[in-house]
């Protein structure tokens, strides 16, 4: 087998009223390098990965086991040596990474040639809804939806000009207790009035008014109101972004990290100006990752002259 590298972008997802459908790849990257072994083997390197679990804990092992399980396919053994930009529990979508790289493992182990549809709704039925592992599979700013008889049906774009301002503190936030805060039910009137707010957005950014999407992204009432309360300076980051010159910000998926959306070639001025405001965060400019996971190959020929 040729050694293989597998990239999966970081995403951020909701984007404010988009909740669970919303999501956009980010160029921050988990990289795979994956090669014959006669046992499985997982290594992480990277001060965002945790301490290796025995390997059928792994996520990225449960998603390939998962994948070559529903085409009734053996997984044969690999070495894998992880490296990671994401950190984890911070809402950039690390486990949406990792669900993706395990299907592309498994689909290039067992020679599946699956379609990125395929490959969706098998992360889908991993993940629970499609908005971060949409992203991560496709690149671009992608608005999804798991439909009641299980279809998911996306629309991507891709010419989004914006830049991207992370704030990324350095506590965690389980995605499941970011969902304990929020409400059972809404009422139809709750209901309606934050899917307009949410409509809004979407028909904002598609046609490129990003004014108006960035009010909408603060205008959510789906998750963002409760959510709040959990994560500190939460007010003074919209605020410092918004004098500073950003469209909008929001909290990244679950939290804790924020990301402001802001004029092309104006994010590095918001980062300076935050980065000093709050010293305790990571601050960085991102971009839009537009191309999603991307796999390359190394023959044995060619790890023979190098």
């Amino acid at each position: 087998m040729s050694r293989m590298t597998i990239a999966v972008p970081a995403s951020t997802a909701n984007i404010g009223p988009g909740f669970d459908s919303a999501g956009m790849a980010v160029n921050r990257y988990l990289t795979l390098h994956v090669e014959e072994s006669t046992q499985w083997e997982i290594e992480h390197r990277s001060v965002h990965l945790p301490s290796v679990p025995p390997v059928t804990d792994h996520l990225v092992y449960q998603a390939a086991l998962h994948t070559a399980n529903a085409y009734n396919k053996t997984l044969t053994p690999c070495k894998i040596t992880m490296e990671s930009e994401i950190p984890l529990a911070r809402g950039l979508g690390s486990s949406a990474s990792a669900i993706i790289a395990g299907i592309e493992v498994a689909n290039q182990l067992c020679s599946l040639s699956l379609t990125k549809a395929d490959k969706l709704k098998l992360a889908t039925e991993m993940e629970g809804h499609p908005d971060n592992v949409a992203a991560a599979l496709y690149g671009g700013f992608i608005v999804s939806v798991l439909l009641p008889n299980g279809e998911i049906e996306i629309l991507q774009k891709t010419d989004v000009p914006l830049d991207l301002v992370v704030y990324i503190p350095t506590f965690e936030l389980k995605t499941e207790d970011a969902r304990k805060v929020l409400p059972e039910q809404f009422s139809r009137n709750e209901a309606a009035a934050a899917s307009a707010v949410s409509n809004v957005m979407i028909a904002a950014l598609s046609a490129g008014d990003f004014t108006l999407a960035g009010k909408m992204m603060e205008a959510d009432l789906f998750h963002e109101p409760y959510r709040a309360t959990l994560i500190p300076n939460y007010e003074q980051i919209r605020q410092e972004a918004k004098l500073a010159g950003a469209y909008g910000t929001v909290i990244s998926g679950a939290g804790p990290t924020m990301i402001s959306f802001a004029p092309k070639g104006e994010g590095h001025k918001i980062e300076s100006k935050l980065k000093t405001t709050f010293p305790s965060y990571e601050v960085q400019l991102l971009s839009m990752d537009d191309v999603g996971i991307h796999v390359s190959y190394i023959s044995e020929k060619e790890k023979t002259s190098k």
